[in-house]
């Protein structure tokens, strides 16, 4: 039975026998959390009947996906298995459970335009989490929240055309953990949010990628649908700490935060900073920007010995990791940003950051 099963499917570890598909060990675990209409089997080490194997043959992941996949919104973002638990869990209840993409009312809470609700939002100065009420308008082009219920103007205003989204389970500390990222005066802003329910953090997620897809499609008129989507939301390239020195490079190397999101390196004090204390603009290598393992030979003042050197046209930055594979990680996202051509929106943020006092 396993060797007929291996032939239908080369490389499985894992199936539904009752949906019909075949699984990744991590995500047999969550196909276990809807047992009342996914039940798992090992592939390899768990007994299997011929009426279970026909079964497996007669459905299979292409034809379960035709069936459950029907109505997907083009914005509606796909897990992949380097995705975070929250992603994974609430695309397979949306996809088996709650059915959302049969029926396209079911599809509201997160294509409506408009979402009003009540996140856990982190202080900016104290760290502690309290309850906020949040509205996203695609209407007026923003997300703006509350300071009190009742208060007639928000506490702040957030832009559609330069927000960001992404789950950060591991820094913030909690599974349904998100950062939402805005530019205020050409500066990012970060505020830190979860909520105790993983659908309503997953809608509100999917709620700003429609909005931003809505936004794009008339900023971009000719752009296809396949030119939009990764603009919707992304992750950062890298982040993690490092030490950095001024631009004279005479005083002593700090250690800071910092996150690569697309051609911005931000560096913090502490991961959950509101503000970033600089960033730096990594431009292309057309337009002479380089980076280098080590540093200049004159350099002091680092603790950590595995130095980058960020050549820009104007100046070289300083950096210093902690450990050999830090360094080889940092500098390989650097070369990937680096090595990418610069669009002509870019040369106006290069132009801005050359001009900050």
């Amino acid at each position: 039975t396993h060797l007929v099963l291996f032939f239908l499917f080369p490389d499985p570890e894992w199936a539904s026998y009752t949906l019909g598909v075949f699984v990744c060990h991590s995500c047999s675990g969550l196909h276990r959390n809807i047992a009342q209409i996914s039940k798992v089997k090992s592939v390899m080490l768990d007994p299997w009947s011929s009426s279970e194997v026909e079964f497996m043959d007669s459905v299979g992941n292409n034809a379960a996906n035709t069936k459950y996949e029907q109505i997907v919104p083009a914005f509606y973002y796909r897990p992949t298995h380097k995705d975070c638990t929250l992603l994974r869990d609430q695309w397979i209840r949306a996809k088996y459970e709650r059915k959302e993409f049969l029926c396209v009312e079911k599809q509201e809470p997160y294509s409506a335009g408009y979402r009003e609700g009540f996140l856990w939002k982190r202080g900016r100065d104290n760290g502690q989490y309290l309850s906020r009420k949040f509205i996203l308008s695609e209407r007026e082009g923003v997300l703006k929240y509350f300071n009190k219920n009742d208060a007639r103007e928000p506490k702040a205003i957030m832009k559609i055309n330069s927000l960001n989204a992404t789950f950060q389970p591991a820094k913030i500390g909690t599974t349904h953990g998100l950062q939402i990222t805005y530019l205020k005066d050409n500066s990012t802003r970060n505020i830190f949010v979860y909520h105790e329910e993983g659908k309503e953090m997953v809608d509100w997620f999917n709620a700003i990628r429609a909005a931003r897809f809505h936004y794009l499609q008339v900023a971009f008129p000719g752009a296809s649908t396949s030119e939009l989507l990764p603009k919707l939301t992304r992750n950062y390239i890298k982040e993690g700490y490092m030490e950095k020195t001024g631009p004279k490079h005479t005083e002593g190397f700090k250690k800071r935060w910092f996150t690569m999101d697309d051609r911005r390196l931000m560096y913090f004090k502490d991961p959950l900073d509101a503000y970033a204390r600089g960033e730096v603009f990594i431009g292309s290598k057309e337009n002479s920007y380089v980076v280098l393992p080590g540093l200049p030979p004159s350099t002091q003042g680092n603790h950590w010995q595995f130095g980058i050197t960020i050549v820009t046209p104007d100046r070289k930055f300083l950096f210093a990791c902690e450990t050999e594979e830090d360094q080889t990680d940092w500098i390989a996202a650097l070369q990937t940003v680096i090595n990418r051509p610069m669009l002509p929106q870019e040369y106006a943020v290069e132009a801005y950051f050359k001009h900050k006092p």
